[in-house]
Order: C-alpha cells, then structure tokens, then sequence
C-alpha cells in the first residue's frame, strides 16, 4: 500500500494546510474557548444562584445542549437563526451572519454548557469556610466571587479546562460540513483536486495525533503542579 504513497501531494500543500486550515482551526479553538469559559462561568454562577428561577433557567439551558449533538447545534444555528433574527429586527430577508461567525457563536454556546459543569465543580470545591471569611471582612457577593473564589476556581480547574479544550480542538473538524477551510475542510480540497484522498487525510490524522497528544501532556503537567500546590 505504501508503495503506492504519494508523499508528494504533502510537501506541496502543507504549507497552504497549515496557514489557511490549521490557521482558522486554532483561531476558531481559541476564541470559542474564550467565549465558552466566560459564558460557562456565568452559567455555573447562575446553577448555584439562590434565585430559583435564574437556576432552572441556566440547569435547562445546560442540560438541553448536553443532550443535542454538536452537529444538529451547527445545523440549527446555520440554517434556522438567520431567518429567526430577520423576524426579530423585522428584515424582509435572512440576515447574513456568515460561516465563520455561525461556527464561532455554535461551539461558544456548545461549549458554554460543558464549561460551566466544570466550573461549577471548581466552584464547589472552594472551602465554604473561605466564602463565609469573606462576608465578615464585609465582602459582597461579586468581590467574593472576583477576587477569592474563582481564582482558585480556574487555578484548580485548569488542567481540566485543557482537556475540555482538546475536545473543542477536535470538534471544530465539524465546521467541514459547512465547507468552511479549517484543517479538514482544507485538506478535503487537496484530496479532491489531487485525487489523493489517502494520503491526505492520513496526514490529517497524524496531525491532529501529535497535537492532542502533545496537548494531553501538558494538561497532564498541569495537574501535577496543580497537585503540588494542593
């Protein structure tokens, strides 16, 4: 089989894999990594807040993207909320949110929900004692929150926000069904012009190999020297 391995077809393109698909895979990953652990932060404090309305809101909100795959999310999203906001705003014609942003407001809204189980257990893991600490030096809700609880929140909880981010890493390779150029999608178009279908997407998989395994080790650093602290 190997004999027949066109090597080639990689040293000619991996320059355009590189700057053009992996380019816009990471920049999709870092930027909805973002936006999840920001949004999954609200959402955790909204799990745990002591208005029961606000908490069935946000369990709902979590639960029900948990129960959906990602890809009917990407569908939805592409295809239903751009006529959905044109009845909003009142607009005659669907309004054109675009590939790029479409994936990103997806997998940061996908993501959010898995982020926010997350910290709300890095959350709950803090002391009770310290919150109550706080309250007698005369802190409020926000400064507690701010300056003492998610801090070790997000200390404690980093090795496994990495793990989470891999996933993420690896679920953005969905973003092909929408013929968007990540990884993939830009490899997918080499394949088909070249008819090398193999070879590409062996190197693909290698690729996202090395990545992921050099990503688990450093999560796996992180929670040693996390231990440590402890």
């Amino acid at each position: 089989m190997f004999a027949q391995f066109d090597f080639g077809v990689i040293a000619n393109s991996w320059v355009y894999l590189f700057q053009v698909g992996m380019a816009f895979t990471l920049e999709l990953t870092v930027l909805s990594m973002l936006g999840g652990v920001a949004l999954g932060t609200l959402l955790a404090l909204g799990r745990m807040s002591s208005f029961p309305p606000l908490a069935l809101v946000a369990a709902a909100y979590v639960n029900l993207i948990r129960a959906v795959p990602l890809v009917l999310v990407i569908f939805w999203f592409y295809f239903l909320v751009p006529y959905m906001a044109a009845w909003v705003i009142g607009a005659q014609e669907p309004v054109k949110v675009g590939t790029f942003w479409s994936a990103l407001i997806t997998f940061t809204l996908f993501q959010a929900a898995y982020y926010c189980e997350i910290m709300r257990g890095g959350i709950q893991a803090i002391p009770r004692g310290q919150v109550l600490a706080a309250h007698a030096l005369g802190l409020g809700y926000w400064q507690t929150m701010g300056r003492i609880v998610l801090p070790q929140a997000f200390r404690n909880m980093l090795p496994v926000l990495l793990t989470q981010t891999i996933v993420l890493f690896q679920d953005v390779s969905l973003v092909y069904v929408l013929s968007v150029p990540d990884f993939v999608g830009a490899a997918s178009k080499v394949a088909q012009r070249d008819g090398r279908l193999v070879e590409m997407y062996t190197f693909v998989a290698l690729v996202y190999f090395v990545l992921c395994c050099l990503l688990s080790w450093l999560a796996r650093q992180l929670h040693k020297r996390v231990a440590i602290v402890r």
